[in-house]
């Protein structure tokens, strides 16, 4: 299975790109959002890739970085969600986005998305609600707490309370943000319990 492409981007569509790979051209179809992150015509780029294959269709599917992939790949587990809405979706929420919408259970902002309706969008926030907290935080989403301390103290209580990893990080870094880096773990605690159930 082809996995990664590095190569020189050579044309670009509505939804696909072509990518150089050693004289070699390969059609991707990709998110707007991809499309935007790839730079111009001639440059040097590289792409996460899911090849699909189908009875009458072999389509290979290009991702900015390897979170947006694994959106993909959870989306299109999704029924009712082929690799088009999938897109669609990636298109109009960038990974972090998404993931926050799955987890507060915000189906209006998945149906923001061309081509999904209130009933999907429903669907999708509600069988991915569990799974969104095990993928690893996008770009510029939940930075990286400092190790040990009571930051990482909160942390480690907010997941043995059940909550996910990347849900227990992103509210402990919020409750800093409010508290101050000197806040002791009994605060960040009660704070990051507030941020994580709203």
């Amino acid at each position: 299975m082809i996995a990664k492409l590095k190569g020189i981007l050579d044309e670009t569509g509505a939804d696909w790109a072509v990518i150089d790979v050693a004289g070699v051209g390969y059609l991707v179809h990709c998110s707007s959002k991809t499309l935007a992150a790839l730079g111009e015509t001639g440059e040097g780029c590289t792409l996460y890739t899911d090849l699909q294959v189908s009875e009458n269709d072999m389509r290979l599917l290009g991702f900015a970085s390897g979170t947006e992939r694994d959106w993909f790949r959870l989306l299109t587990q999704v029924q009712g969600v082929g690799s088009k809405v999938a897109l669609a979706i990636l298109s109009a929420l960038s990974p972090d986005e998404l993931q926050r919408a799955c987890a507060a259970q915000d189906a209006a902002t998945v149906a923001r998305a061309q081509g999904v309706g209130p009933k999907l969008a429903s669907r999708i926030v509600n069988e991915l609600k569990d799974k969104a907290g095990a993928l690893p935080a996008g770009p510029g989403m939940a930075p990286a707490l400092p190790r040990g301390g009571a930051s990482a103290d909160a942390v480690s209580a907010l997941q043995n309370l059940g909550f996910k990893p990347a849900v227990a990080a992103q509210a402990v870094t919020r409750a800093i943000e409010e508290l101050g880096e000197g806040a002791g773990e009994g605060d960040l605690i009660r704070v990051a319990l507030k941020r994580a159930a709203g």
